[in-house]
């Protein structure tokens, strides 16, 4: 009886060897997948003219009621995200952020109230308090800056040099920066250039560089026209670039816009990222849920 027993024994030890490092396999990779599945949202707001309603108006839609559609949208995917997720693995945060800040001190409130983040700890009630604060707030953003009116331009290049790795990345999450601009760069205290590369990007700029003609491609890559790198490795990051609105006048501006960024983010490590055209956001929405889904 006693070696029947041995033997049930040892074939049962033995079954278990065979299951547990199975299971633990299983553990592993969902640890893995959990890890990797902790998103850290940015958006970067372009409060330059182009929001300006006089200045750039659209009748089907003002731009700076698509960018506050492209928010919601954004803020959208991002509770999708969470309520995928088991309230045990909530690790993830969502902000927005300006550069430089408009002069209104209320902004500073705004970005404090935009600023979110979920771990196990959050309540149910604060999923329709992120909806709440990112259907009202940003709106209150975009009536601030235009009734003030002094639009000092975009900095977006001192933003990737001296703020994105700080702000926007960290290293434990799945980065993403949307940035909501026309895809022109300018301000007037980072404004210079390194050989034919510079750190903005105007209408006058593309027609002194001759960059008018189908062969703008050929022309930009010949004299190594583009931004100035602002960054050395940002591989960790995700960029979503929305709003893409070339001036008229020059059929292939929109090309040259984007074949700088694209360019740019090359330099600057950037894997995975797009550049959209300021479309309407009903058309664009199902590409933002994509983008913070992660299954593109």
């Amino acid at each position: 009886m006693k070696k029947i027993f041995y033997l049930l024994l040892i074939i049962s030890l033995a079954s278990c060897c065979k299951e547990k490092p199975q299971t633990l396999d299983c553990g592993e990779k969902d640890s893995i997948i959990v890890d990797s599945n902790n998103i850290n949202v940015s958006i970067l707001i372009d409060l330059s003219d182009r929001i300006d309603p006089k200045t750039n108006p659209n009748p089907t839609m003002e731009y700076f009621q698509r960018d506050t559609e492209y928010i919601k949208a954004i803020e959208k995917g991002f509770l999708n995200h969470i309520k995928s997720k088991k309230i045990i693995t909530y690790d993830d945060q969502m902000q927005v952020f300006f550069n430089p800040e408009p002069s209104d001190p209320k902004m500073n409130e705004f970005t404090k109230e935009l600023k979110v983040s979920f771990d196990k700890n959050t309540s149910k009630n604060y999923f329709s308090s992120v909806e709440k604060k990112y259907s009202e707030i940003p709106l209150n953003i975009y009536q601030s800056a235009i009734h003030d009116g002094n639009y000092v331009g975009s900095d977006i290049w001192e933003f990737f040099k001296n703020r994105v790795n700080d702000y926007c990345v960290k290293t434990d999450k799945r980065n993403i920066l949307f940035i909501l601009t026309d895809g022109y760069m300018y301000h007037q205290n980072t404004k210079f250039a390194e050989a034919n590369k510079t750190s903005y990007l105007t209408t006058k700029l593309i027609k002194s560089n001759n960059l008018t003609t189908s062969a703008f491609k050929d022309t930009i890559k010949k004299n190594k026209f583009g931004f100035v790198k602002a960054n050395d490795n940002l591989n960790n990051l995700k960029v979503i670039v929305l709003g893409i609105n070339p001036e008229k006048g020059n059929p292939f501006e929109e090309g040259v816009i984007k074949e700088y960024w694209e360019n740019w983010f090359k330099e600057m490590k950037i894997k995975n990222y797009q550049i959209k055209s300021a479309d309407l956001p009903s058309n664009l929405e199902p590409i933002i849920l994509k983008a913070i889904s992660g299954k593109n």
